[in-house]
């Protein structure tokens, strides 16, 4: 970098005749006016770039809409550790969960700073929300989307001693017992919850939702046996561990790991979900920081030690860069809103 010029005229008034602790503390003064009257002239741009150039200087935080022990949790903390390493700071992963998924993201665009300090995982449900109820803020006016990382694998799956072998099973004991076999999901109006409304329309066939914060709480539950059914993702493990058998998936094809479990669509339903995750900041971001942000989670995203993570669960890595994802929120508010009109799944306003 090279020093910044004097002002013509200026050295020999203020430092002439001074002694050379004097000259020497003129010079500074001196300097660091110029290089102030520098950055002044650049402008905003020259300030955002000089941001952009040191980021990150402290922590980040990376919201987690959901609890501890989930699906997006374990993931997301594993592609936090190796993003770090390349930031040359830490990064804090803070779990608040609420309103399936959607709170925090939510509360993160309306009061966060948007310096790149503090992130969120978004999950597809913030689409949805401005359907369904009164809220303070817009998924498509109040972030700023910086890339898209992967996608759930949804999935139907029941405890190993339930007596359903299969899909048609299941449907059939659900139709001739409404309201009795209870279902698991991350929260009413979730993708697995609307994706088993279709089915019943189709079948007859009726289930009742018990809503959790999270994949952490109602596989816990399925396990335990307090519900029946879970449409919904984060099984992976429990299934690898013979504590849950799995019916059929919600995912486009069959899934390489459970090769002999039908898709729905397969079935004859036509139901196919691929609820995708996006890391984000609030509206406004640096782009020069949100570029830095991308391109080092992009490349965590695509580490062998991220990939093993997502395996476990029957994940690949989806990448989307910032346009794809502005691109991704406009069509699935659209598609949101004609599935909350469908279903009634818009709350009463007071």
């Amino acid at each position: 970098m090279t020093e910044p010029s004097l002002p013509s005229g200026t050295h020999g008034s203020l430092v002439a005749d001074a002694t050379p602790v004097e000259a020497r503390e003129g010079r500074r003064r001196l300097l660091g006016a110029a290089a102030g009257a520098a950055l002044l002239a650049a402008g905003p741009r020259g300030a955002q770039a000089q941001a952009g150039g040191a980021y990150p200087s402290r922590p980040i935080t990376l919201i987690i809409p959901f609890p501890a022990g989930g699906v997006t949790d374990i993931q997301f903390r594993a592609l936090a550790q190796i993003a770090q390493k390349d930031f040359g700071q830490p990064i804090v992963i803070s779990n608040r969960p609420g309103a399936t998924g959607t709170m925090a993201p939510g509360q993160m665009a309306q009061s966060s700073p948007p310096d790149g300090y503090t992130l969120a995982v978004v999950p597809p449900g913030v689409f949805r929300m401005p359907h369904v109820s009164k809220i303070p803020w817009d998924p498509l006016r109040d972030f700023t989307w910086i890339l898209g990382v992967t996608a759930y694998s949804f999935g139907v799956a029941v405890r190993t001693e339930a007596p359903w072998k299969n899909f048609a099973e299941l449907v059939a004991d659900a139709k001739a017992n409404p309201g009795k076999l209870t279902m698991g999901t991350s929260g009413r109006g979730n993708v697995g919850h609307v994706a088993m409304e279709k089915v019943g329309r189709l079948t007859g066939a009726k289930l009742t939702l018990v809503p959790f914060k999270g994949a952490a709480e109602f596989m816990a539950a399925l396990v335990g046996g307090h519900i029946d059914v879970v449409p919904d993702g984060g099984w992976g493990t429990m299934a690898r561990a013979g504590k849950v058998r799995l019916l059929a998936v919600m995912t486009p094809n069959r899934l390489p790991s459970w090769p002999d479990v039908p898709t729905l669509k397969e079935l004859g339903y036509d139901v196919e979900v691929l609820p995708l995750l996006m890391i984000a900041g609030p509206k406004g971001m640096d782009p020069a920081v949100v570029k830095r942000i991308h391109d080092v989670f992009r490349k965590a995203a695509f580490d062998p030690a991220f990939q093993k993570v997502l395996d476990s669960d029957n994940q690949a890595v989806i990448y989307m860069d910032a346009d794809a994802c502005r691109k991704y929120a406009l069509e699935r508010f659209d598609e949101e809103r004609k599935i909350v009109a469908e279903f009634g799944l818009a709350q009463q306003q007071p």
